[in-house]
């Protein structure tokens, strides 16, 4: 390996992976890459500051002349205020009732692009957006009208922008407090591929003349050449390369997550497209450039999956960290004696005269709130938009089916329920940090008690419960095509199903928490019968029967041994 790389990065290594260690990640599947034909975006919201609720705003018409509050998404800080439209859409979450979908990871960029005057967010660029767009090309048009018009005081970013026919990756930064607006590049996906992006700026150089596919700034190369960050012909510009120059953190702890999010959707081949052509070549050719050994390889922009794509496939690529890679989370000894494949921020220690890091997988302990959303173009909007909605570490979390046409959202994830510094016995957020934080104490005997649970709801909806609603709301809605009655009556049944399961789950997960605490207290594990009741001795149903204490892994005994032997050896 070209180790020499990483040696001569680490001081910039350090001071990119801090900068990143608030991070997002996100995977696009096309309508041709997935199994039923929907658009899909995931997004996990990765924040030691975010909590985890569902955002709700109803249509609405507004008054001339209304002016609309804004406050920047990540503090709450006021920001200033823009001219409100005659009329809004629905949005739940990432996602408003005509199917449009938005997700975004932050990616930093030079500092000198932040305007420090603009009002525009990147918060509230996605949620005024999906209030007023109703298509992926509207809104990337909204949101670049948006930004030139008001400001952007954020970072750069990468948006995921879906509906039920395409999807498109969209990278964005500002021009900095002396020019008000951005440069931006936007690329459809080809339909049949996916993509994934890990806050790392992912477009590289781009088709200038394919305006079907491909939408840019007018002055997105120029730009760069004014500020002497590029100095060659447009057909040759990258835009990564100008405004998010690759390094060491930008590969290691972003581009390896979306490397990730590849691998095991590709079963380990990335297919895609080179010179008009379709080639294969094994993930690892791409390994090296993942750890950030190797930077001038260039990982795809699109992939073609080796299967069609569901979405308990894009869920479980949410649970990822590094299983079965050389960055696998549970192997080296800071995973502890339980194999826990979490390491607490900050990312990089420096220990005598090195700088170390500590991995930065897609599943994270610091999430407020991720999805899985689809469109689904063969069901009408009112039926079609879904947003499979969970709170905190994804691993070991669920996600619930909210159709984005609901009249309520559940009271587990409504907005106010409780925040970081208010506890909520009623909120999702936090009865699934106190499963979570469980699990990390016995990860390798607790977390596969977790999933089972989740996989046995997610698949029970995903399979049997959502396709059957789908299919009988349907039925009335085509019976009644073009009376009054018709959207309401399938409103009112999606309410009641997202509501009602919502809560239901919620409830399932309050009571495993009791059963893990009961279950794995002090170390032990106790037995259970097939129908979860704990097994008792004979003479007492209050003494478990069939207790077992699992101890360390070997790989924590063998360092223990080497760093304390001498001491705790039995003579």
């Amino acid at each position: 390996m070209k180790r020499i790389l990483l040696i001569l990065a680490l001081a910039a290594a350090t001071a990119a992976l801090s900068q990143r260690a608030l991070a997002c990640t996100n995977v696009i599947v096309t309508p041709g890459a997935s199994a039923d034909g929907s658009s899909m975006v995931s997004y996990a919201a990765d924040s030691h500051w975010l909590f985890g609720e569902l955002y709700f705003r109803k249509a609405a018409k507004w008054p001339a002349g209304s002016m609309l509050a804004i406050r920047d998404w990540d503090s709450n800080k006021p920001l200033g205020s823009i001219a409100q439209i005659a009329s809004t859409f629905q949005t739940v979450g990432n996602m408003n009732e005509h199917q449009l979908i938005i997700g975004e990871t932050t990616w930093g960029g030079r500092e000198e692009q932040v305007d420090t005057n603009g009002v525009m967010d990147y918060g509230s660029l996605i949620y005024i957006t999906l209030q007023r767009a109703r298509t992926a090309r509207e809104a990337i048009q909204t949101i670049v009208d948006l930004a030139n018009e008001y400001g952007y005081p954020s970072e750069g970013e990468t948006f995921s922008i879906a509906d039920p026919a395409e999807a498109w990756i969209m990278d964005l930064v500002g021009k900095g407090s002396d020019q008000k607006g951005i440069v931006w590049v936007a690329r459809r996906i080809p339909d049949g591929y996916i993509c994934s992006h890990a806050n790392q700026c992912r477009i590289t150089r781009f088709p200038w003349n394919d305006p079907e596919n491909c939408m840019y700034a007018p002055d997105v190369a120029e730009f760069a050449r004014s500020k002497g960050w590029y100095s060659g012909p447009d057909e040759e510009f990258s835009f990564r390369d100008a405004y998010n120059p690759l390094d060491f953190g930008g590969a290691r702890g972003c581009d390896a997550r979306a490397w990730s999010a590849f691998n095991i959707l590709c079963d380990g081949v990335f297919t895609y497209e080179q010179e008009g052509e379709e080639v294969s070549r094994p993930a690892s050719d791409w390994l090296e450039y993942a750890m950030g050994y190797d930077l001038q390889g260039e990982m795809p922009l699109f992939v073609k999956p080796s299967r069609k794509i569901g979405v308990k496939d894009v869920a479980d690529v949410m649970r990822d960290h590094y299983e079965g890679t050389p960055m696998d989370m549970r192997v080296d000894i800071g995973a502890g004696g339980n194999a826990c494949p979490y390491r607490w921020r900050p990312m990089n220690f420096k220990w005598e005269d090195k700088t170390y890091m500590n991995e930065r997988a897609i599943a994270t302990q610091q999430t407020g709130f991720w999805f899985v959303a689809q469109a689904r173009a063969w069901l009408p909007d009112v039926l079609g938009a879904l947003v499979w909605f969970g709170c905190d570490d994804a691993a070991t979390s669920y996600l619930t089916p909210i159709y984005a046409n609901t009249k309520e959202v559940p009271e587990c994830v409504r907005e106010g329920n409780g925040d970081l510094l208010h506890y909520s016995p009623t909120s999702q957020f936090w009865i699934c940090n106190r499963v979570t934080n469980s699990c990390y104490r016995m990860y390798d005997a607790m977390e596969p008690v977790v999933r089972e649970a989740a996989d046995l709801f997610e698949n029970a909806m995903i399979n049997e419960a959502v396709p059957a609603l789908d299919a009988r709301l349907l039925k009335i809605y085509e019976a009644r095509k073009g009376r009054k009655g018709a959207v309401r009556k399938v409103v009112k049944e999606v309410t009641r199903f997202s509501v009602n399961t919502a809560m239901e789950q919620f409830n399932r997960w309050v009571a495993l928490e009791e059963m893990l605490t009961v279950k794995f207290i002090d170390g032990n594990v106790k037995a259970q019968d097939a129908d979860g009741n704990f097994l008792h001795s004979q003479y007492s149903t209050g003494i478990p029967d069939g207790l077992q204490q699992p101890g360390y892994n070997d790989r924590w005994k063998a360092a223990v041994a080497r760093d304390h032997g001498d001491v705790i050896e039995v003579r």
